[in-house]
C-alpha cells in the first residue's frame, strides 16, 4: 500500500476518492473502509463507477473516472469510507456505437465487473429478481480472510484419482438424501462419509461460477424449467450464490471454502467444471451483462461484419487467445487455486481455447501453453473436453505440453458398443484398456480420462434400459439430446418387472464398471451410477431442476449390491499400483510375465486384429509384503456373447493360487473350476480373479 493512499484528492457529494491502483483488477479492500476499483477497457472513451446500498434500486454515488485516473486502458479509483459488507457496485461505459466494427457500447447500461468476487441479485435459487430491475447482477466486495489452517490443494497424482462427477443441487436435493442444507455447498459435506466409503478421492463439480438459472427458463406442463447445469457463466470469479445456504448473509465464499476444506481433510480433491468458451450474453440479441458493454471487440470472436462466431453452440465465443482475455482466464484460475484451494479444472469445449481471432485452430495456442506452464497452476490438474460445437475434434491431438489430460470420448463409445455384443469393437477395446496408446502415444496413460457416462447423456442405468432418448419433459418435442447413445435396453424399453431383464441390466452395469475400473488411465464415474440412478431415459437433463436430475437416494438401499460391487472394484484399484501405471509398456514382473497381456479363450492366444466377444487380460505386478517381494497376478475375463463361455487361465507360479474377487453375474462361488485353471462364466458377464 502506498502512503499516499490515505489521502483522497477528490470529493463528490460527500464521497471521497483518488486515483487508484491498476493492479489487481476488480474491487479490493485496501485498509479500513477504503476500496480500490480497477477495470479494463481498450476501446471505451468514458467510464463511471456506481455504488449502491444493498438491494437499493438507485446508486448512492456515481463517480466518473477523471482522465488522470486512466492509465493505459485501465480505469482505477480508490473510494473511502465504504461499508463494503453492504456495498454493491457496477460500471457504465461509453465508446463507439458501431456493431459492424465490433463495438456495442451503451452508456445507459450498468455492467457487472468481470473480476467481481461475488454477485448480488440472485441470492436464492429459483427466486426471480424484480422485473423492473435494470441492474440484476451486481458486484460485491468481499474480504479474503478465511482461516484455512494448514489446508492446501492435495496434489494427489492424477493417475491415482477416481473422479466422481456431480451437480451441487442434484447430489442432495433428491428423496432420501438425509441432508439438512439440501442443494447447497454446505450440503455437499454431508456426503463426504458416503464418498469415502465408496472410495472416490476426487469430486468434480458441474459449473459453480455464478450463472443465471432463469436463462431460457420456461414452463412445460406444470414444471418450471431452468438453466440447471449452469454452462453459461455470468461471473467467472464468483461462486454461485444460489448454491449457498448462507447467501442471505453474504457468506457464500466462506461456505464454499469450508466445504472444500472439509473435503480435503477427508482426502478428497475438488475439481471444477469451468466454461471459458462463451458467456451468458449470447448472440446479437442477448443481454448486456458485462463484457459486451465493457469491450465487446476484445472479449469475443467476431466475424468481419461484427457478428458473433458461435463455436460454442450458445451464441458467442470468447476470444481466448487475445492477450487480455488470456490474462483474464489465467487470473481467474490462479484465483480459484490460491484463494479457494481448488485441485483441478475440467474445461468445457476446450478446443475453442485453441482457436485464433478468426476462429481457426492454432497448432500452438498461447492460452493452452500459458495454462500448462503457469507457475501458480504448476501442480493443478488440467483436463480438456477436447472438442467443440464448431466441429473441431482433438481427442488425442489436443495441444498438451505434457500437462493436459482429456476426456476420452472414444473410450465411452467403444465400451458401450462392446458390452452390447458388437464384436468388431474388440480390437479397439484392447487399446482403451491400455490407456489408449493409439491416442496418447506422445504422452502416457494418465492423459486419458476414461468414462462411460457423464452429466451429458444417459446415466449408466438408463444406458442399459433405453434404446431411445425420452426427453419429452424438456418441452422440445424430443428433438434435443444426442441420438447416437450406443445404448441397449436388454429386451424392453424402460422400467420392467421381468426379473431376467432386470438381472441382465444389473450385470451390464457391473460389466461396464469392471472394465472402467480395471483400465489404465483415470476413471470417472457419474454420480449415482453406483446405485442405478435413473433419469427416466432423459439424456439431456440440462433444464431439469427436478427429480429427473436429482439423485434418488432410496435407490442406494434398493441396489446396495451394485454399490458394493463398485466399492470392491475401487478398493481393488487403489490396492494395486499396476492398474494405475502411467507408462503404456513397462516390461515384465520379477517372474518374467509381461505387465499387461491379452488372452483369448485359450491363454496367450488372441487375434487382436479380428472381432471377438470373449477375451481376458492379465496384469502382473511385483509387490512388497512385509519387506519381501512377491508376485501378484490380476486376470479379468470378459464375455459379451449371449451364451456361456469358458476361458483358460494363464499358468502362474506354483506358489500362487487364483481366487475370485468379483463376478458380475453372481457370487464368486458361482464361477466354475477356478482351481482347475478355467473360468466358466455366464453370458454377458465379467469376472475378476487374483493370483497371489
Amino acid at each position: 500500500m502506498n502512503a499516499m493512499d490515505n489521502y483522497p484528492t477528490h470529493e463528490l457529494d460527500g464521497i471521497k476518492y483518488r486515483c487508484g491502483h491498476v493492479s489487481p483488477f476488480g474491487a479490493t479492500i485496501l485498509y479500513g473502509n477504503a476500496v480500490n476499483f480497477s477495470v479494463f477497457s481498450k476501446h471505451a472513451t468514458w467510464c463511471e463507477l456506481l455504488l449502491y446500498h444493498q438491494g437499493a434500486k438507485e446508486p448512492f454515488a456515481v463517480l466518473p473516472f477523471p482522465d488522470e485516473f486512466r492509465i493505459g486502458n485501465v480505469f482505477s479509483m480508490i473510494v473511502y469510507d465504504l461499508d463494503y459488507e453492504e456495498l454493491e457496485y457496477g460500471y457504465r461505459f461509453d465508446g463507439p456505437i458501431d456493431p459492424q466494427g465490433g463495438h456495442r457500447f451503451d452508456r445507459r447500461k450498468v455492467l457487472l465487473d468481470p473480476y467481481a468476487k461475488l454477485v448480488a441479485g440472485r441470492d436464492l435459487w429459483g427466486e426471480r429478481s424484480d422485473p423492473d430491475e435494470t441492474f440484476v447482477h451486481r458486484g460485491k466486495v468481499i474480504p479474503e480472510d478465511f482461516d484455512w489452517g494448514d489446508d492446501r490443494p492435495l496434489e494427489i497424482p492424477l493417475k491415482d484419482l477416481v473422479i466422481y462427477e456431480a451437480h451441487v443441487r442434484g447430489l442432495t436435493m433428491g428423496s432420501g438424501s438425509g441432508t439438512k442444507y439440501m442443494g447447497t455447498f454446505a450440503g455437499l459435506t454431508s456426503k463426504i462419509p458416503y464418498l469415502k466409503e465408496l472410495g472416490v478421492n476426487c469430486i468434480e463439480l458441474l459449473p459453480i461460477f455464478e450463472f443465471d438459472e432463469f436463462e431460457n427458463s420456461r414452463v412445460v406442463g406444470e414444471e418450471r424449467l431452468y438453466n440447471y447445469w449452469g454452462y453459461s457463466t455470468v461471473a467467472f470469479f464468483a461462486p454461485k450464490s444460489g448454491y449457498a445456504a448462507s447467501s442471505s448473509v453474504s457468506l457464500v465464499a466462506e461456505e464454499l471454502k469450508n466445504t472444500i476444506k472439509q473435503f480435503h481433510r477427508n482426502g478428497i480433491e475438488v475439481m471444477l467444471d469451468v466454461v471459458f468458451n462463451h458467456t451468458a450474453e449470447g448472440n446479437e440479441r442477448g443481454p448486456y451483462i458485462s463484457f459486451r458493454g465493457i469491450d465487446n471487440k476484445t472479449y469475443y470472436l467476431l466475424t468481419p461484419d461484427g457478428q458473433y462466431y458461435n463455436f460454442s453452440g450458445c451464441g458467442n465465443t470468447m476470444n481466448c487467445n487475445n492477450a487480455v482475455v488470456r490474462s483474464f482466464i489465467l487470473d481467474c484460475l490462479r484465483y480459484w487455486v490460491s484463494v479457494y484451494h481448488i485441485d483441478g479444472f475440467r474445461f468445457d469445449l476446450a478446443s475453442i481455447l485453441s482457436r485464433d481471432a478468426n476462429g481457426a485452430p492454432m497448432s500452438s495456442p498461447p492460452l493452452l501453453e500459458a495454462l500448462a506452464q503457469d507457475p501458480v497452476l504448476g501442480r493443478t490438474k488440467l483436463v480438456a473436453e477436447a472438442w467443440d460445437a464448431g466441429g473441431l475434434y482433438q481427442v488425442g491431438s489436443f495441444p498438451a505440453w505434457g500437462r493436459w489430460a482429456a476426456w476420452t470420448g472414444k473410450y465411452r463409445d467403444c465400451l458401450r458398443r462392446f458390452i452390447k455384443s458388437e464384436a468388431e469393437c474388440g480390437p479397439e477395446m484392447l487399446m482403451r484398456i491400455q490407456g489408449s496408446p493409439d491416442l496418447y502415444a506422445n504422452r502416457n496413460a494418465e492423459a486419458s480420462i476414461n468414462f462411460v457416462t457423464c452429466h451429458d447423456g444417459f446415466t449408466l442405468y438408463d444406458m442399459v434400459s433405453y434404446n431411445e432418448k425420452h426427453n419429452e419433459a424438456n418441452g422440445e418435442a424430443n428433438r434435443d439430446g444426442a441420438n447416437d447413445n450406443n445404448s441397449w435396453n436388454c429386451g424392453a424399453e424402460g422400467e420392467v418387472d421381468d426379473p431376467e431383464i432386470r438381472e441382465l441390466r444389473i450385470r451390464q452395469i457391473k460389466n461396464a464398471a469392471t472394465l472402467l475400473l480395471l483400465s489404465r488411465g483415470v476413471p470417472m464415474l457419474l454420480a449415482g451410477d453406483e446405485f442405478c440412478n435413473s433419469q427416466g431415459g432423459n439424456n439431456n437433463a440440462y433444464c431439469q431442476d427436478s427429480p429427473i436430475s436429482w439423485l434418488n437416494w432410496g435407490d442406494l438401499k434398493r441396489n446396495r449390491p451394485v454399490f458394493e460391487y463398485f466399492k470392491t472394484l475401487i478398493a481393488f484399484r487403489h490396492a494395486h499400483p499396476v492398474l494405475r501405471t502411467k507408462q503404456f509398456y513397462t516390461g515384465v514382473n520379477s517372474s518374467g510375465y509381461p505387465e499387461l497381456s491379452f488372452h483369448g479363450q485359450s491363454a496367450w492366444k488372441l487375434d487382436a486384429m479380428k472381432p471377438f466377444h470373449t477375451f481376458g487380460f492379465m496384469y502382473a505386478e511385483t509387490v512388497a509384503d512385509h519387506g519381501v517381494e512377491k508376485d501378484c497376478f490380476i486376470y479379468c475375463g470378459v464375455n459379451t456373447y449371449w451364451e456361456e463361455r469358458t476361458l483358460e487361465l494363464p499358468i502362474i507360479p506354483a506358489n500362487t493360487r487364483w481366487h475370485v474377487v468379483a463376478y458380475s453375474a453372481g457370487d464368486a462361488n458361482e464361477v466354475g473350476n477356478v482351481a482347475g485353471g478355467e473360468l466358466t462364466i455366464a453370458p454377458r458377464s465379467s469376472v475378476l480373479v487374483l493370483g497371489s
